[in-house]
């Protein structure tokens, strides 16, 4: 069954092209579960072949990642929490899962944003706790768009490298084997998830060491102690 809805998804992209690939990026960022992976790299590979534009994929990709991302914080927004606590689990959105996002967002805003748009399957959730939080939607947006744009140009960048160290995904025929594609994919950008993980950890570890100490607000210097006011009179 999954090997049929991925052949679906090919063959929407390959038929509709740049609106099959604005379509699909659309649910990828949202509530439904449509792997970027089985979106964009196809549609690089096409273009590789001369049916396609190279960056016209990544725009309409990235148009796509958009509508999706701001369709679902505007959801978020405006019936807030009640609708995740009750229908998430059927979208793979648990409460639990959209309270961590939460907290990310209420420690880093910006930045969570940017960094998650870069990293799979917290990609379609960071909207959710975006909206609740009612983050400001041109921070959420900018954030979105430039992080959605360097994804998508990583996806077809591997999709066109994959169609020239993996022959094996082309068929007798001439198309493409889904199910071989999606690992050539995922093999080959695995080194470049792990990479984005550890900047996102270095940053976040950054933070967590620069944050004001208990008590004390942003800005504000400790007081010198007694010893060293002793010392400076010395």
């Amino acid at each position: 069954m999954l090997h049929d809805l991925i052949q679906s998804w090919f063959g929407l992209v390959h038929d509709w092209g740049y609106a099959g690939v604005v379509v699909l990026m659309a649910m990828e960022s949202s509530i439904f579960p449509v792997p970027s992976e089985v979106v964009v790299p196809p549609a690089a590979f096409w273009a590789a072949q001369g049916k396609m534009n190279f960056w016209l994929v990544v725009l309409a990709g990235t148009v796509g990642s958009c509508i999706g991302a701001v369709a679902t914080y505007a959801v978020s927004r405006w019936w807030g929490r009640s609708l995740v606590d009750r229908w998430g689990r059927w979208f793979f959105c648990p409460p639990e899962k959209v309270a961590r996002a939460e907290r990310l967002l209420g420690r880093y805003a910006a930045a969570g944003i940017f960094f998650a748009r870069l990293l799979p399957v917290v990609r379609h959730l960071i909207g959710i706790p975006a909206g609740i939080l009612r983050v400001h939607l041109g921070t959420y947006f900018l954030m979105t768009l430039i992080g959605s744009a360097i994804w998508c140009w990583v996806l077809a960048w591997f999709g066109q490298r994959v169609g020239e160290r993996h022959p094996e995904v082309i068929t007798a025929a001439g198309n493409i084997d889904p199910t071989k594609f999606i690992a050539a994919v995922k093999g080959e950008m695995l080194w470049i998830v792990v990479a984005i993980a550890g900047l996102c950890a270095l940053y976040f570890l950054m933070l967590w060491l620069t944050r004001p100490k208990p008590g004390q607000e942003v800005g504000q210097v400790s007081a010198p102690t007694a010893s060293s006011e002793t010392n400076s009179h010395v």
